[in-house]
C-alpha cells in the first residue's frame, strides 16, 4: 500500500505538533501497520467471500460512497489509510476516542479530508455512543482486546442491523489488554457477530484476529 506526499505531510505534522510525540509515534509500529493494512486489504478484495450473504439485503457497496465509524480510532492513522486506498469510494470517516489527547492530533492525521468534510474526529466512549445511524454503512472496531466481555457486549448491541461490522483483537498479554484471545475461533465466539469471513495475521510480537459479519 503506498502512502502520498500530501497526507504524509500531516502525517509528520501531526506527530510534530503532539504533545507527546513518542507516543503519537507509536502508531506507527510494524505491527500496527501492518494490521490496518490487512484489515483494509481484507474488507476491500474479499469481498467477494462475504458478500453472498448480503444479496436481498441492503449493502453499502451497492451505494456510490460508503460512511465509516472506527471505534477506537486513536490518532487517526487508519482513517487516513482508509481514504487513501479507498479513494472516491469512501463518504465520510468518523473517528471516536475516549482519549481527548487523539482528537486533535487525528484531525491533523485526516487534515485534508477535514477540510473537505469528510473526515470528523469525536471524543466519546464508543460503548454506549449515539449517534444518526441511518448513515452509517460500516463500523470498525480494532480494539476489541480493550474491553471487558460485558462492555463489548454493550458495544455490539447498540448498532443497526443494517450497519456491517469490522473487529479486530490479538493475543498480546499486556495490563491494558483486559480480553486477549488465545485463537481465531475463541475470538469468533466473542464477537458474538454473524461472521461472513475470518483470519489471522502473525505478527512479530502477537497474532491479530478479525472477523467481518453483521450484529
Amino acid at each position: 500500500m503506498q502512502i502520498d506526499t500530501e497526507h504524509l505531510h500531516y502525517w509528520m505534522q501531526a506527530i510534530r505538533q503532539s504533545p507527546d510525540p513518542m507516543r503519537t509515534m507509536d502508531a506507527f509500529w510494524e505491527g500496527q501497520l501492518k494490521s490496518k493494512e490487512w484489515l483494509i486489504e481484507k474488507f476491500f478484495k474479499t469481498q467477494h467471500e462475504w458478500q453472498p450473504a448480503l444479496l436481498g439485503k441492503p449493502s453499502p457497496f451497492r451505494k456510490n460512497k460508503i460512511n465509516i465509524h472506527i471505534h477506537g480510532g486513536w490518532v487517526g492513522v487508519l482513517a487516513s489509510m482508509l481514504f487513501q486506498y479507498g479513494g472516491d469510494r469512501i463518504g465520510k470517516i468518523t473517528s471516536i476516542d475516549i482519549d481527548p489527547s487523539c482528537q486533535p492530533i487525528a484531525s491533523m492525521m485526516n487534515k485534508k479530508e477535514e477540510i473537505e468534510g469528510r473526515f470528523e474526529a469525536v471524543t466519546a466512549d464508543m460503548v454506549g455512543y449515539e449517534c444518526d445511524w441511518e448513515d452509517v454503512d460500516v463500523i470498525i472496531n480494532t480494539s476489541a482486546e480493550h474491553l471487558t466481555e460485558q462492555q463489548y457486549i454493550d458495544w455490539r448491541m447498540g448498532h443497526p442491523l443494517h450497519a456491517i461490522l469490522v473487529v479486530q483483537s490479538n493475543n498480546y498479554k499486556i495490563p491494558e489488554h483486559v480480553s486477549p484471545m488465545e485463537s481465531l475461533e475463541e475470538f469468533k465466539n466473542f464477537s458474538r457477530m454473524r461472521c461472513w469471513w475470518k483470519g489471522e495475521l502473525e505478527l512479530p510480537l502477537y497474532n491479530r484476529y478479525m472477523v467481518i459479519g453483521k450484529p
